[in-house]
């Protein structure tokens, strides 16, 4: 994940040091956690920043605690912290699924139970708006209090489902420790995600008869929501996005992108044999969240005064810039030489790609 320039933080003379809380955050070396330590070194509000990773990051004027979150040692690291923000995930979509798995609800069951165990009031966890789950017959927007309908058969659902369940848990097994959950819509901002990929296709694949609504988060949004959490503005479970959202047509035109309509037998056969053969990290269940709509309202933040900063409009244009030059079929990633080939296809380039794919494949395996 990009991250804007470093500055190095003035010092604070004695009498002007912040009374605010300290606050640990687990992943601080790179990604979400790097941006949201470095807007909290430079927040009169927090009283001091500690930075825990595998590796130490470019933070300046945060402390530094270097080690893994599943070590139960972190527990001495959280001494005197009032606030613990856990980033530390693994979300690559090309890691393996069961030992990304393993480290996601390992590092976050450690770092709950070493929370408690070192007397932290907060804890604060980031999951996602797809936990809702994508639904024919979801409202729009869904209310922050719907229930969470996902099912594991997308990207990380089945990893942030438990992470909620290990959160909403944690306050019943340790009454002194609150824990506050944020669940951004499509995160853009140095990411890359089965989401974002969509949009580094040649076509915008639509599944005959869906309803596609797209809201956005931009990252520099959320990690303004995470700091109303860390400085208790805001408490319990809420969403993060922008306001409104749009339908697919908007996406198209603003995009530029033509869509490709194929009916769901197709998509959906398609995605589930790549997926099983090995060939795209995407599983057959993230297309329903290109398919139906998971539009949040966000009311909760925005009852406490926080509003976002960036419009969908917004967001989607730097996606767009972000994503210049890349080409992906189904979620897989393809070379120059694959995306000429596949461009050339016109209108049936996702169809043509994912079916040289399949054959490709099986030839190797003597199918």
């Amino acid at each position: 994940m990009s991250s804007p320039e470093a500055h190095v933080r003035p010092e604070r003379s004695p009498s002007k040091a912040p009374a605010g809380p300290v606050v640990a955050i687990t992943g601080a070396a790179s990604g979400l956690g790097h941006l949201l330590a470095l807007r909290l070194v430079e927040s009169d509000e927090v009283k001091k920043v500690v930075a825990i990773d595998e590796r130490r990051g470019d933070v300046p004027g945060a402390t530094w605690r270097v080690l893994d979150v599943r070590d139960p040692a972190i527990a001495e690291k959280l001494r005197g912290v009032d606030v613990v923000v856990h980033l530390g995930l693994d979300l690559d979509l090309e890691s393996d699924p069961k030992a990304r798995t393993a480290f996601n609800v390992r590092g976050t069951q450690t770092v709950l139970t070493a929370a408690a165990a070192a007397g932290v009031r907060r804890a604060v966890l980031c999951t996602s708006a797809m936990v809702y789950g994508a639904q024919a017959d979801n409202d729009v927007p869904l209310a922050e209090d719907a229930p969470l309908r996902a099912t594991a058969e997308a990207s990380f659902v089945d990893d942030l489902l438990e992470i909620e369940r290990l959160g909403r848990r944690a306050p019943r097994a340790h009454p002194g420790l609150n824990v506050t959950i944020l669940r951004p819509a499509v995160l853009v901002g140095g990411t890359d995600t089965a989401l974002t990929r969509y949009f580094e296709s040649p076509r915008l694949l639509v599944v005959a008869g869906s309803r596609p609504c797209w809201q956005f988060c931009h990252v520099e949004d959320l990690v303004s929501a995470l700091e109303y959490a860390v400085l208790e503005k805001v408490d319990g479970e809420m969403a993060v996005g922008c306001d409104g959202w749009l339908e697919q047509e908007e996406v198209e035109e603003l995009s530029g992108i033509r869509r490709m309509e194929l009916p769901p037998a197709i998509a959906f056969g398609a995605a589930s044999r790549l997926h099983r053969l090995g060939l795209t990290p995407s599983p057959a269940g993230d297309l329903a969240y290109t398919m139906h709509p998971w539009v949040v309202s966000g009311s909760r933040l925005h009852e406490a005064g926080w509003r976002p900063q960036w419009t969908n409009e917004e967001v989607l244009a730097q996606l767009l810039e972000e994503v210049a030059g890349r080409n992906s079929v189904a979620g897989r990633r393809l070379g120059r030489k694959d995306a000429t080939t596949l461009g050339a296809a016109g209108a049936t380039v996702a169809l043509v790609g994912t079916a040289a794919l399949v054959r490709r494949a099986r030839k190797r395996r003597g199918i």
